[in-house]
């Protein structure tokens, strides 16, 4: 099976040679995703709080844009800049979950991340899941 790239205006479009998400065999590969506006394409000023949610909202549009949502998620993988940031993180993250069948997942804490921004989160979804 070929695979299929996914592409929507809802989210940030890529800023080098990649893509928003790769479906391939019922298996969805996101990008990470960080706090740009799509409609302004601009990142979001704020707290670690506006971060995360538009991050999660960014990844919310690309899971549309390949038929998916937030149930499909089987694993995701957080980067944060400062492990202090992490409760805050969470509490924005588990709005978009619910507890019992939350995906696998790891948190790192990094050096940097692309913009300077504070958060970037990728996922992998599965049709049916």
């Amino acid at each position: 099976m070929a695979k299929q790239i996914i592409k929507t205006p809802n989210a940030p479009a890529p800023i080098g040679p990649y893509n928003q998400a790769v479906l391939i065999n019922g298996t969805l590969y996101t990008s990470g995703q960080i706090a740009i506006d799509p409609k302004t394409n601009e990142l979001v000023e704020g707290t670690i709080d506006i971060e995360t949610k538009q991050v999660m909202e960014n990844m919310k549009a690309v899971l549309a844009a390949a038929n998916m949502t937030f149930d499909n998620v089987v694993k995701t993988s957080i980067f944060i800049k400062n492990m202090n940031d992490f409760s805050k993180i969470n509490a924005v993250y588990s709005q978009y979950f619910d507890d019992a069948t939350a995906p696998a997942r790891e948190t790192v804490e990094v050096g940097n991340l692309p913009k300077y921004v504070n958060v970037e989160i990728s996922m992998t979804a599965i049709e049916g899941a």
